[in-house]
Formats: structure tokens, C-alpha cells, sequence
């Protein structure tokens, strides 16, 4: 069943999700646009078929359509500041088999009183214009052309291979990198191929890159082992960079073994401290190892929903200056991005590995190593809803733990340094459990008896 959250639209190509489906749902999508719209996707098979329908339905919703091709998702919304909309093709981290739809107004992802606008579940008024999904758009999403027509020429139209400055720009808020630490970049055949060595080199990194063709690795990294990564850091002498197939998603390599994402997000936020940030947003799943280290600075936090566009919200609502998610690996600095930028994050970590041979760096993944986190997913299905699986565990939650916080599914405190969470799956027919521990055992205990719980045992 095809996902429509504000992470994105997305199921698989062909049975959840088709080309009168992107139609529409970019046609819809016009009248929050503002007349002018972004566009890039990244590698998967269908993603120039997906390409030309979202191009027809917001041509026949009037609007100019800015072509970026293969881009990073950072990339794009970074551009649609400028630009005022983007719409990014991808499903970020699943099968190769999906796809889906980003998007963005005026930099920042949807939000959840936009998203009913764009699927049609919510009347539109206003004289915003419905999305198109009849034969004419059809028949352009069809059309195999990647030159703009004769036809299309006219306004709208679509303006091909436009450019940014994305690389330039964000080498500006890293800053020059000194001692030129080695990195080693598996770009795991996705959109950041062009985009993140280029980047790394720029502010003075050495850069040794893996897996630049499409589909030579899985889609996300941090379920891969990243075997490759590991061998090519360990003969370098260098930590390694894995990005997922639309680049937002970072996973780091140290020596010679994969990290968590909570240590990407860490790192990350290290990094924005040594910057003189101090003001920090959450998400609901990340670990407590990241509110340690912020409070051992004398900074300040707050928590949001799991999801980047949640992140965001609570961002710019409070005024934070950093954050992110920990199960992602999400790092978000939102005066250069309003989403999860890996491609960034890399820089704000590579300029760690100058500092005193790259103490502080081992020094945050040591402290941020004192806890044990697992994440897994339940699929909902066979007679299992996601709603009932998450009440089943609330109750068990209400009788174990000293806290039960609501803010999004349900969140039960242990103790000061333990907790887990249940929530429903916004990209996936899955409920998603979460637990952390300074101890290992009980966090893998706890794991189990949630999970136990929620089965109907």
C-alpha cells in the first residue's frame, strides 16, 4: 500500500504507486508551488519514467519547472529557496523496487496540513487549482524525450540541467579544512556521487570514492554492511562516509568498524557546538548519548516527532540553531538546510579530524559508545494493526516504567540513561521499536519482552 506521509509519498512502482498517481499528486502540488518548481531524483530504474509524469502534471498545473536531473536530495532543497518549490523523486533508503515523491515549499519539507492538499483527501479552495491526471498529462509523462519539445517550450515548460551552488556554498559554512584528513566516500551508486567528493576536496580533504555506479551497493546504509567501506578506510588509514541513494542519510566508518547513525547525528552536533551553537532539536529516537554530550557543552534541547519535516517544525519554531534524527542519521543545520543533510554533516565531521590529531572526534564517539541502542520494525498485517500493536504496548509500558511520554507513539523512561519506543512506521506498514540502555542486557531485554507484548504474548 502506497505511503503518504510528510516524509513522502511512496510505495512500489507499478502496484502501490504509478505514473497517474505522480500526475495527480504533483498536479496537486502546483497550487502550493507558487508558479516555479525544482526538480531532481536519484538512481533507482524508474526514476526518469517518474521523472517526465511529475513534470507533466505541474506543467498542467502552470508551473515552470526547474530540471536538475540525477541530484541530491539536500541539493534540491537547498535550491527550492531560491526557487520557491521542489519535488524530489526518491524513496531515500527502500528497495530499489519503490519510489516516491519529496516535497518542498520554500526550503523546508510539507507539513501535515499540506500533505491532505497534495494526495486530494482535503478540499482545495482558494482557487488553488486540482492536479491533473487525464490523458494529456499522461500522454506527456509518456513521451521519452529528454530535450524540451517545441510544444513544451512554450510557458510552462520545463528548463533542463539547471545548476547549483550547493558545493560552493556549503564549503563556505564548513570553512577550510586544515592537515587535508583522508576520507573515504561510498556513495553507494547514488545521487551524492557528483556532489559530496567534490565537496570533501574543496574544503581540503583527501578523498578516495567506492560504489559510483548506479545499484552497486544496497540502498541504505545503515542496514548494509558496508563491508567495502570498512576494507578500503582500514588500507587508507581514513574514517569512511555512506551515503544513501539520495544522499541525505550519512553513516560513518571509524576505525575499522561501522557506527551508529545516533553517531553520525552526534558527531554532527559536536561539531555545530564547536561551531557556538547552543540551542538543539531532537527527534523522539534518538539516543540519550546526544543530550549528554549537548548538555556537557552547557547547551539546551528539545524533542520532536520522529520524521525530519517534525525536526524542522519544532526548529523553526523555537528558534534552534542544529539537531536532528538519531535513527537516520540525520544531521539538519537549518540556516543552510531545512532537511537532513549527510552530504553536509561529512563536512562539519571531516573538520573535526583536524583538531588535535583527531581527538575530539574519537573522544565524542567514545562518549556517545557508552550506550547500547537497538531499532527494529514489526510488520503490521495478518490480523495485526499498527494502532492496536502500539495500545498493546502502551499498557505494558504503563506498568514497567517510571515515565510514559506520548509525544509521539509511546516513549517509556526505565531510568535516567534507558528508555523505548513504539510508534507506527511513517514510510512503512510496520510498527518501529526502539530501545536504549547503558547496559546491554537490559536493553536487549526489553526488547524482547515489547515485542512479546505486542504479538499477544
Amino acid at each position: 500500500m502506497v505511503k503518504k506521509t510528510i516524509s513522502g509519498i511512496r510505495g512500489i512502482v507499478g502496484g502501490d504507486i504509478g505514473i497517474k498517481d505522480v500526475i495527480k499528486f504533483c498536479g496537486n502540488f502546483a497550487g502550493l508551488s507558487g508558479g516555479r518548481c525544482v526538480t531532481g531524483r536519484d538512481t533507482r530504474p524508474s526514476g526518469p519514467m517518474m521523472e517526465r509524469a511529475a513534470h507533466a502534471g505541474l506543467m498542467e498545473g502552470g508551473v515552470d519547472v526547474y530540471d536538475m536531473g540525477v541530484a541530491p536530495t539536500p541539493v534540491v532543497f537547498r535550491e527550492a529557496r531560491r526557487i520557491g518549490a521542489g519535488v524530489v523523486i526518491t524513496s531515500s533508503h527502500n528497495p530499489l523496487v519503490w519510489n516516491g515523491l519529496k516535497f518542498v515549499i520554500g526550503g523546508r519539507g510539507i507539513n501535515e496540513s499540506e500533505l491532505p492538499l497534495i494526495t486530494g483527501t482535503r478540499s482545495r479552495g482558494d482557487g488553488v487549482q486540482e492536479g491533473g491526471s487525464g490523458d494529456a498529462a499522461a500522454a506527456a509523462a509518456a513521451s521519452t524525450s529528454t530535450t524540451t519539445t517545441a510544444a513544451a517550450a512554450t510557458e510552462p515548460g520545463v528548463r533542463r540541467s539547471h545548476a547549483s551552488s550547493y558545493v560552493e556554498e556549503a564549503a563556505e559554512v564548513i570553512g577550510e579544512i586544515g592537515g587535508s584528513p583522508r576520507i573515504a566516500v561510498d556513495v553507494g551508486g547514488g545521487a551524492a556521487a557528483h556532489v559530496a567528493p567534490r565537496l570533501y576536496e574543496k574544503i581540503g580533504c583527501g578523498v578516495s570514492v567506492i560504489n559510483s555506479e548506479p545499484r552497486s551497493r544496497g540502498p541504505d546504509p545503515t542496514t548494509d554492511g558496508l563491508d567495502g567501506l570498512v576494507s578500503l578506510s582500514r588500507a587508507k588509514g581514513s574514517i569512511g562516509f555512506a551515503f544513501d541513494l539520495d544522499g541525505d542519510r550519512l553513516v560513518i566508518v571509524a576505525d575499522g568498524a561501522k557506527q551508529t547513525p545516533d553517531a553520525t547525528l552526534g558527531l554532527g552536533i559536536a561539531g555545530a557546538l564547536d561551531m557556538g551553537y547552543e540551542r538543539f532539536v531532537l527527534s523522539a529516537d534518538t539516543s540519550r548519548g546526544v543530550e549528554r554530550l549537548i548538555e556537557s557543552h552547557g547547551g539546551a534541547h528539545t524533542r520532536a516527532k520522529v520524521g525530519e519535516a517534525n525536526v524542522v517544525e519544532e526548529m523553526i519554531k523555537g528558534g534552534a540553531q542544529a539537531g536532528g534524527e538519531g535513527s537516520s542519521g540525520g544531521f539538519i543545520l537549518p540556516e543552510f538546510n531545512h532537511c537532513r543533510d549527510g552530504i553536509l554533516a561529512g563536512g562539519v565531521i571531516a573538520r573535526m579530524l583536524q583538531e588535535d590529531g583527531g581527538a575530539r572526534f574519537r573522544e565524542v564517539l567514545g562518549m556517545l559508545g557508552r550506550y547500547h541502542i537497538v531499532r527494529t520494525k514489526i510488520p503490521a498485517g495478518a490480523g495485526l494493526r499498527q494502532r492496536d500493536m502500539v495500545e498493546r504496548a502502551l499498557r505494558w509500558l504503563e506498568s514497567e516504567c517510571s515515565e510514559v511520554q506520548r509525544l509521539d507513539g509511546v516513549r517509556g523512561v526505565i531510568d535516567d540513561d534507558s528508555w523505548v519506543l513504539v510508534r507506527e512506521s511513517n514510510t512503512e506498514d510496520a510498527v518501529r521499536l526502539s530501545a536504549e540502555s547503558d547496559d546491554a542486557a537490559r536493553c536487549e531485554a526489553v526488547i524482547r519482552n515489547v515485542r512479546r507484548v505486542m504479538a499477544g504474548g
